[in-house]
C-alpha cells in the first residue's frame, strides 16, 4: 500500500467485518484508521486479545449480535418483572 487512504479504501471494501487491526507507532494515526473502518473490533499493534468486559460482534457477513461484556449478557437473557403485593 502506498498510504493511509488506500488501506482505508481495500479495508472498507470487504464484505466482512470482525476485526480490523492497524500496526504503526503512532497512536493517533491508528485511532484515526480505525475510526474509518466498519468492523466490530479494532486493534492497535495486535490481533489476538479480547477481553469480557468489552462486546465481541460482528459487521457485514461476519456474523450477527454479540457476545462478552454487558451487551453480549443482555442478548441471551430477556428481562421479567415481578410484582408482589403483601
Amino acid at each position: 500500500m502506498n498510504n493511509d487512504e488506500e488501506a482505508i479504501k481495500l479495508m472498507q471494501e470487504t464484505e466482512y467485518g470482525l476485526t480490523a487491526s492497524v500496526y504503526s507507532t503512532d497512536k493517533q494515526r491508528a485511532e484515526k484508521i480505525l475510526q474509518q473502518i466498519n468492523a466490530g473490533s479494532g486493534y492497535w499493534n495486535c490481533c489476538d486479545r479480547v477481553s469480557a468486559s468489552l462486546p465481541w460482534s460482528g459487521r457485514k457477513h461476519s456474523g450477527i449480535g454479540v457476545t462478552l461484556s454487558h451487551a453480549g449478557l443482555r442478548a441471551f437473557v430477556k428481562p421479567k418483572a415481578w410484582h408482589f403485593r403483601y
